[in-house]
């Protein structure tokens, strides 16, 4: 009888910690922080940059984190893409020019990779809506492949960054350039090299930070970089 007692506390014991011995559900990871991402993922570092310094990074982050977001889709230059931008050419946009070429990079809705092959052109960015010229993104799908084009340039999505059920972040070979800004009659900075293309520069050292990565890409950073009124003036302009 003891025999049988123990044998049917053991197997109770046994199943039990069986049971409790399953992998526990993940713990909630902290809001979501697009440049802590991309810091992560490496290559980013003058789009982390830009984004922190127009504050972009805290209207994307307070977007994602709202209960009402309907998600958003970023387009990730790398640094090797602003190193084939001709130099100064950050440096000759004004500070709400900055914030528009950064929303220009920002879809107000997320796009998962198989939803490329079915959007309608030109979709809508923070910068503005396609439909009036200004700031036109279009997208073509075939297969895996996803190209986009600006009217200035055209850009491949080379893989996913990142991706959850609010944001999916894309890795492009070249920073969007709208036709707003950089359009043949309003162009900021000096026209491409004959051929209509924007020349490649030397890859990069990945997260390399040195002064000569500033001069080459023409953005400065440097602490007070933005009077208060120009803070305030870009907050204002985020869609």
């Amino acid at each position: 009888m003891a025999t049988s007692i123990s044998s049917s506390l053991f197997i109770f014991f046994l199943v039990f910690a069986t049971t409790n011995g399953q992998a526990p559900a993940p713990t909630p990871s902290g809001p979501t922080n697009i440049t802590a991402i991309l810091e992560k993922a490496g290559q980013y570092t003058t789009f982390i940059r830009l984004l922190k310094s127009t504050q972009a990074s805290d209207q994307i982050n307070t977007q994602l984190n709202s209960s009402s977001s309907n998600g958003l889709t970023v387009f990730a230059p790398t640094d090797n893409a602003f190193n084939s931008l001709k130099s100064g050419t950050l440096n000759s946009l004004s500070d709400q020019q900055k914030v528009q070429l950064v929303q220009f990079h920002v879809l107000p809705n997320l796009l998962t990779m198989p939803q490329f092959q079915t959007v309608s052109n030109p979709l809508r960015t923070q910068a503005g809506d396609g439909q009036n010229g200004k700031f036109p993104l279009n997208i073509t799908s075939s297969g895996n492949q996803v190209n986009i084009t600006t009217g200035v340039v055209s850009a491949t999505v080379a893989n996913s960054v990142y991706s959850d059920k609010q944001l999916a972040i894309y890795q492009v070979d070249q920073v969007l350039l709208p036709l707003a800004m950089f359009g043949s009659s309003s162009a900021p900075a000096p026209a491409p090299e004959k051929g209509g293309s924007v020349s490649k520069g030397s890859a990069s050292g990945g997260d390399s930070t040195d002064s000569s990565d500033a001069e080459r890409t023409g953005f400065g950073f440097g602490v007070g970089m933005f009077t208060v009124a120009a803070i305030a003036a870009s907050s204002s302009l985020w869609i």
